[in-house]
């Protein structure tokens, strides 16, 4: 087991080793057929216009410092290589002997690529439509927008002579309008089919280097990682003025504290570094990620043996300890795996089926927990009723309404995410996609705050601790309730705690 899992994330570690970000680099890619051209994606990302616009100039090894406060998409050393048939094909004294256009779209002109509006399935103008003057031969059919000068914005580049390969000159476009925008690398010439690209694309908000769908997440996780520091720091106060009454819960309670306060720093530096440099620090978002994994892995088994009683109804889980750490151990491997895919892939070209692949296990054991935990605190439920113990019974009650509260939610955040994704297959309201994530760790922190008010330390443990004998409030309550019959509710506590004892070790 231990192995496996091992070679999945080593698996999982090479293959992303070497992705970029919002540097989006082009490792002798090929391009793919449509209708009658070649294209190949080169990025995709929301960008906020460029705040400042004066003129320019910038080497390719000096991109950072001269585009301040702009919104730029540029080209560095991007490079095109044909087939060696195609290139001898050629006259070698000829000029140009091959096209391959860069073509930058905002999503919402992209009717405006092709000849839908010439009543035509063709992307590259052909020997009909040149005729009439609607498009020039052998080039990508583009409408410009009447409302933008100059967009849809295409970038030729020419093969020379018989040369294999065809360099871009260094160009860097600014961009002035927010919106989703496109690269394409496209070509219209059947004789550069098997050309490859190589080189790389920057791609840079007036902030800096994280897309602008992420770039609202740097402040959440700055916001987050506070609230974290100040629940942990109200929560060690608690601990340490009543550390003599402290039981087992409070250790995994503090634990999930820790972790959470450390993701979200983890997060926020991630963030950070990436916006500056544009690349994702490996080292970083593996930590960031694996401290996800650990707290969501915790987080749930936390919720589970509350649910189950520990502490407060039984004092071990008996034989269900081993059922418990399996779950765990099973749900952190398909955690991380799926966090390490998102999270260190592509900012953009992450396949869909690989992606369902990867959160199929982690939805199916999700609902194992959620059937586990319902189920667990149905039994609880039942045996602190019977016992009488109204302390418990209520501080159970509230927890199992703060629950199912939280799962009506998650069950009507999932439906909108259904619905935002089937109706923004483009990306086009990228500026509140940050709202997805950031849902699911604001609705965990409200869990965890819950349970931190409900199981507080305190100077009478015994309201919610379990008790080897008779609990102090059971004797309290059980006289209360049945006046004269206290004796038999009395029996009736001890029956009950010993039928546990009996439970936990037949588990």
């Amino acid at each position: 087991m231990i192995k496996i899992t091992m070679s999945v994330f080593v698996g999982l570690f090479l293959c992303f080793s070497n992705v970029d970000a919002s540097i989006h680099e082009y490792r002798m890619e090929a391009f793919s057929p449509k209708a009658n051209a070649y294209f190949f994606h080169g990025g995709s990302e929301g960008l906020y216009a460029s705040k400042l616009h004066e003129p320019t100039t910038a080497s390719s090894s000096e991109i950072k410092p001269s585009f301040k406060g702009k919104s730029i998409i540029s080209f560095d050393l991007v490079t095109f290589l044909r087939p060696k048939e195609s290139a001898k094909s050629q006259q070698e004294m000829q000029q140009n002997t091959g096209l391959v256009e860069a073509i930058i779209l905002e999503v919402k002109d992209r009717e405006r690529i092709g000849g839908a509006s010439l009543k035509s399935g063709a992307i590259c103008c052909n020997k009909q439509l040149a005729d009439q003057g609607s498009c020039k031969l052998g080039e990508v059919i583009i409408q410009n927008n009447p409302d933008n000068f100059g967009w849809p914005k295409r970038i030729k580049t020419f093969f020379q002579g018989t040369n294999e390969e065809a360099k871009m000159d260094f160009e860097t476009v600014e961009i002035n309008s927010t919106g989703m925008y496109y690269l394409y690398f496209m070509f219209c010439d059947p004789q550069l089919k098997g050309t490859l690209i190589k080189g790389r694309t920057v791609w840079k908000n007036p902030n800096g280097y994280l897309p602008g769908k992420m770039a609202p997440l740097m402040t959440f996780y700055g916001f987050t990682s506070l609230a974290y520091l100040v629940l942990g720091l109200a929560w060690f106060l608690r601990f340490v003025q009543f550390w003599k009454d402290i039981i087992h819960l409070h250790y995994h309670i503090t634990l999930v504290i820790a972790l959470g306060m450390c993701e979200m720093a983890v997060w926020y530096f991630e963030y950070s570094n990436f916006n500056s440099t544009g690349t994702r620090p490996m080292g970083i978002t593996l930590w960031a990620v694996t401290f996800g994994s650990v707290k969501k892995t915790l987080s749930r088994l936390l919720l589970l043996v509350v649910s189950m009683g520990f502490g407060v109804v039984r004092p071990t889980l008996g034989g269900l300890t081993s059922k418990v750490v399996l779950l765990g151990v099973i749900y952190f491997v398909a955690t991380e795996a799926l966090e390490l895919v998102e999270h260190l892939g592509n900012i953009n070209d992450f396949s869909g089926k690989a992606k369902l692949f990867l959160v199929l296990p982690v939805a199916f054991l999700d609902a194992c927990f959620i059937l586990w935990i319902f189920s667990s605190l149905s039994k609880t439920l039942e045996k602190l009723q019977m016992r009488r113990n109204l302390a418990k019974l209520e501080l159970y009650r509230k927890f199992t309404n703060a629950l199912a509260v939280s799962v009506l939610l998650s069950i009507a955040w999932i439906g909108f995410e259904l619905y935002f994704n089937a109706t923004n297959p483009l990306s086009e309201f990228w500026q509140i996609a940050w709202i997805i994530p950031a849902f699911w760790n604001m609705l965990a922190y409200a869990l965890l705050v819950v349970i931190c008010v409900l199981w507080a330390p305190s100077r009478n443990p015994t309201r919610y601790a379990y008790m080897e004998g008779m609990g102090e409030d059971s004797d309290e309550e059980g006289i209360a309730l049945t006046g004269n019959s206290g004796d038999m509710a009395m029996k009736l506590e001890r029956q009950a705690i010993g039928d546990d004892l009996e439970e936990d070790k037949r588990e």
